[in-house]
């Protein structure tokens, strides 16, 4: 099943990609062109997947694990419904979800 995702870049332009059921939010984002470097390739070793996660879908998302929490520590612009992007796992329940990434975000890939 395809699911969309609605990002807002940093710059506040929306951004509309789409994705498969089980695909991170990482990866979607990243093939939509978004500035989210993820320099640890999802292994939860870095923030620099930080997205902030529209209120109306903040409680559809699994709980962030201790871990997460702790990265998220090193995220520039964080907020009460900041996550990591490699930790979120699109479900069918997230077809339409919305995440801004911070403007704080810089891709250090080059793009």
């Amino acid at each position: 099943m395809t699911i969309t995702v609605n990002f807002i870049d940093p710059k506040g332009n929306p951004v509309t990609a789409k994705g498969e059921v089980g695909d991170n939010l990482l990866k979607v984002g990243q093939a939509a062109g978004l500035p989210l470097e993820g320099t640890c390739e999802g292994q939860m070793a870095c923030s620099t997947c930080h997205v902030i996660v529209a209120g109306e879908w903040f409680e559809k998302l699994d709980d962030a694990s201790e871990e997460e929490e702790d990265m998220l520590d090193f995220a520039a612009g964080v907020r009460r419904t900041s996550r990591l992007s490699c930790q979120i796992d699109l479900t069918e329940e997230l077809d339409g979800l919305t995440v801004t990434v911070p403007g704080e975000s810089h891709d250090a890939r080059g793009l």
